[in-house]
């Protein structure tokens, strides 16, 4: 440990001042002379303590609206001198620079006013020129000088200033100068990534300040962390710490009900990010029941979602489950005395945010980063390929069935008929394996595949998955279409009286 260091003066110049009195006064007690600037100024003569203006330090005034006020050598001289060093010690007394040894600044809040809607010209005043420089300067010179750069930090600080009397040791300062030197790079890469929106300039700037960590990884022997803000998205009613893989199911299950957000009731189960029942009914109660009815099996301890409030009826049957997570819009009061039943149980309250419009993953030694699959199949997309038309109800399912093969890991094959999901193939090799594996999982819930509609994520290069599944009742066939055999394929579903519809759209999720 360090020979505590003690402090005789500081500069505070910040945006954000709650929280900041107590540290002040704490100042004054210890005798620590204060120097500062514009509004923080008048913030501590208002506390009835003296302090001393940057403007009699530099002999300038703030100039040109505010935009120039401590970018001056008589305040970065005393920062950045070190004060082992005799050179820069006479250099202080030949100009008449007073030493710094605390610094106490944050920054303009950028980020949150590109998140206002703000116009370009506002969003620019606040890309901060003097606060960025002095937390630079601040948190290099460690050495010598404590550099605070957030209000959440006011209480810690206060805490060590108080116990050290004034004191702080080489191990606290630099700890605060990486605490600032993150705020420093995570402010820049958002300027970046504001300017770089409309341009874009091939390069990568990912920077996230709330990290998270959790039990473990993906196995119990993996570290993990989780880097964003939950609580913007969730608001936690119950249960357990989420685990790595819950919030990969939650992710899964968020963007799946994404897709049917302005739909009837629609619950849907996931199960190790794919869906093993989703339903579209009248009643969330009975869109619960028939999604649960797609794989009763495969829905323990899966991950639960609804479009619409949980009502007392369907928190009862969801009660009898052993699920890990539920997520819903909201919840009746009933409801959610009867969900939090089992304490472990996690209850999230889904709130209305905006998602990330690019995914981004590691890929051998860097990074894949793509635009999201923002494209949902609609009715206007639809091309009929075949003699036969789909129904009204075979549009419905169709796209229905569409929806979620988006959100299912490739290759895969759906099967649904009225609105639920009878049975999907996930992440097989074969496209044929896929229709196999669905065919024997609809079969083995004893659902009734006559009349049911086949949506594909990718186009049939042969017609063998469309004779497999009209053998097995499928009526209708949604797909992109795109394969130089294409009329294979439509040329099976005319000669056996089916519908086929191609998209354009594929929808391959590796």
């Amino acid at each position: 440990m360090s020979t505590p260091k003690k402090a005789t003066s500081a500069l505070i110049s910040v945006f954000h001042k709650d929280g900041l009195a107590p540290l002040v006064k704490k100042f004054n007690e210890l005798g620590i002379t204060i120097y500062s600037t514009g509004g923080t100024e008048q913030f501590i003569k208002e506390l009835g303590i003296d302090v001393v203006p940057v403007e009699d330090v530099t002999s300038y005034p703030s100039i040109l609206g505010g935009r120039v006020k401590t970018l001056h050598p008589k305040v970065f001289g005393g920062i950045l001198n070190r004060q082992d060093n005799q050179g820069d010690q006479d250099q202080l007394k030949e100009y008449g620079i007073p030493q710094l040894d605390i610094v106490i600044v944050d920054l303009y809040p950028f980020e949150k006013t590109v998140a206002s809607g703000a116009p370009e010209q506002e969003i620019i005043e606040k890309i901060d020129i003097g606060g960025i420089s002095l937390i630079r300067a601040a948190a290099k010179n460690y050495k010598d000088t404590l550099c605070v750069s957030s209000m959440n930090d006011y209480d810690e600080v206060l805490e060590i200033i108080t116990n050290g009397n004034g004191s702080t040791t080489l191990e606290e300062r630099r700890r605060f100068a990486t605490k600032s030197f993150n705020i420093s790079s995570h402010y820049d890469s958002a300027i970046f990534n504001y300017f770089n929106k409309d341009h874009g300039q091939p390069t990568l700037k990912l920077s996230e300040t709330n990290g998270q960590v959790l039990r473990y990884g993906e196995n119990p022997h993996q570290k993990g962390f989780f880097f964003g803000d939950f609580d913007a998205m969730f608001q936690k009613l119950n249960g357990k710490e989420l685990s790595y893989n819950n919030l990969l199911d939650v992710d899964a299950a968020v963007n799946l009900i994404e897709e049917f957000k302005q739909n009837e009731p629609t619950f849907a189960i996931l199960k190790h990010n794919n869906a093993c029942g989703l339903a579209t009914r009248s009643t969330i109660k009975q869109a619960y029941v028939d999604a649960l009815a797609g794989d009763p099996v495969s829905a323990f301890g899966g991950v639960l979602i609804s479009n619409v409030e949980i009502d007392e009826a369907t928190a009862t049957e969801i009660h009898s489950l052993f699920c890990e997570v539920v997520i819903a819009p909201s919840y009746s009061p009933e409801a959610l005395e009867i969900l939090k039943g089992k304490k472990n149980r996690i209850i999230l309250i889904k709130k209305e945010v905006a998602l990330p419009d690019t995914t981004v993953r590691t890929c051998l030694n860097g990074v894949l980063l793509q635009e999201k699959d923002n494209k949902t199949d609609a009715l206007e997309d639809l091309t009929n390929v075949t003699n036969e038309n789909p129904t009204d109800q075979e549009l419905e399912d169709l796209i229905f069935a569409s929806k979620l093969c988006k959100h299912t890991k490739s290759n895969t094959i759906v099967l649904a008929k009225n609105k639920q999901l009878f049975a999907s193939g996930t992440g097989q090799t074969s496209r044929v394996d896929a229709l196999n594996q669905a065919i024997h999982k609809a079969k083995s819930f004893n659902f009734d595949l006559n009349g049911a509609v086949m949506a594909s994520d990718a186009f049939f290069p042969f017609p063998d998955c469309v004779e497999i599944a009209h053998k097995s009742g499928v009526s209708s066939v949604i797909q992109p279409g795109g394969s130089i055999k294409d009329q294979l394929s439509i040329d099976y579903c005319n000669e056996n009286g089916i519908s086929m519809v191609m998209t354009g759209t594929r929808h391959f999720k590796h």
